[in-house]
């Protein structure tokens, strides 16, 4: 670190000199332009136009499969970069370029722009201006709960429809999106007052957004079992009990992703406690339910992989509420009753350590 003296020109206006080191490294003279970012917590930053990645090129060859395509596509969208040029060392074969539009397809504000033989040019047509990262976790919440409300009703319940479960395409989209407009927000600071948001509340959507879109896997999952197996799949007994429990657990893991979900997003933290709470009642209910599909006669293993799933729904709601206990401890929150907020013993330290080993 180095220190500068601030010094005052005639007119009234503060200076401070720029390390000549720091500008030779950045190509910067005399009469070039710099960003000045002021934030609240007292920063100041000088930040250089060529921070923002304009374009990226990215070389494929002619015998790429195009499922490693659509991830290497995948992996530059979430870059951030306004401008995708896809290149190839010859002509783009036809699967190739079939890859692409249907990436491109699932990816949120993106288009093509051009395209020759060699090349492709996906452009960004999704300024940050017109962009809300907390709506769009807010969108991303609802369609991994309903996908997984349907899915798991459709499990227990072989004569419903599954047709309303498919939003796999939305929840990956918002997910996909909150990232890649978070890592804008590491690589541009003006992008940060553009989204409206602290950087550390970006950092806590898309940590988020990384959980829901875990759920809405794991509804995925149950939908899968349930198109696959038929009404004996929970054994010769009557399955009425076994249902309703999982029923009741999937639930609960929903009900706690929600109130997790709305400590991060939400005006105030909730009481976060209740969903440690609810994690561990679920991990017991499944556990029971697992033991009952075993020593069922007949049972299918694919339930359990299904109940399963719902056991790791409740885990990412815990992975939530940390992220909202650290927003609630950082705030100063203490909720609407301060004794369930900091526990019975008195210490927030000791509870939000348990939340987290566990």
């Amino acid at each position: 670190m180095e220190t500068r003296k601030i010094q005052q020109v005639s007119n009234g206006t503060f200076t401070v000199s720029l390390p000549r080191e720091w500008a030779t490294e950045q190509g910067l003279s005399a009469g070039d332009v710099v960003d000045l970012h002021a934030h609240l917590d007292g920063v100041l930053v000088i930040q250089t136009d060529d921070a923002e990645i304009d374009e990226l090129r990215v070389s494929l060859s002619c015998d790429e499969r195009p499922g490693r395509l659509r991830r290497v596509l995948e992996a530059a969208y979430a870059t951030g970069a306004r401008e995708i040029r896809l290149e190839g060392d010859g002509q783009l074969p036809s699967d190739h370029r079939t890859a692409i539009r249907s990436a491109v397809r699932a990816m949120a504000g993106v288009t093509i722009g051009a395209e020759t033989d060699e090349h492709v040019l996906v452009q960004s047509v999704l300024d940050a201006d017109a962009v809300s990262v907390r709506q769009s976790l807010r969108q991303l919440q609802f369609v991994a709960l309903s996908r997984h409300r349907t899915a798991t009703s459709a499990l227990c319940d072989p004569d419903q429809s599954l047709d309303s479960v498919g939003g796999g395409t939305s929840a990956e989209r918002c997910s996909a999106m909150i990232e890649r407009y978070f890592v804008r927000s590491l690589t541009r600071l003006d992008e940060v007052d553009t989204l409206g948001e602290s950087r550390l509340d970006l950092f806590r959507f898309y940590r988020t957004a990384r959980e829901l879109a875990n759920v809405a896997a794991h509804a995925e999952q149950i939908a899968n079992i349930a198109v696959e197996v038929d009404a004996d799949a929970f054994g010769r007994e009557d399955p009425s009990d076994t249902t309703a429990a999982i029923e009741a657990a999937a639930a609960d893991a929903r009900e706690a992703v929600e109130v997790a979900a709305d400590a991060v997003a939400g005006p105030s933290p909730g009481d976060l406690w209740s969903v440690f709470e609810r994690r561990d009642a679920v991990r017991q209910s499944v556990d029971a339910i697992e033991r009952r599909l075993f020593e069922t006669a007949g049972a299918d293993y694919r339930v359990a992989q299904a109940v399963a799933a719902i056991r790791q729904t409740a885990d990412c709601a815990a992975s939530i509420a940390e992220v909202g206990v650290r927003r609630a401890v950082r705030e100063g929150v203490r909720g609407d009753d301060p004794a369930a907020a900091i526990g019975p013993d008195g210490d927030t330290g000791s509870r939000v350590a348990d939340g987290a080993e566990e």
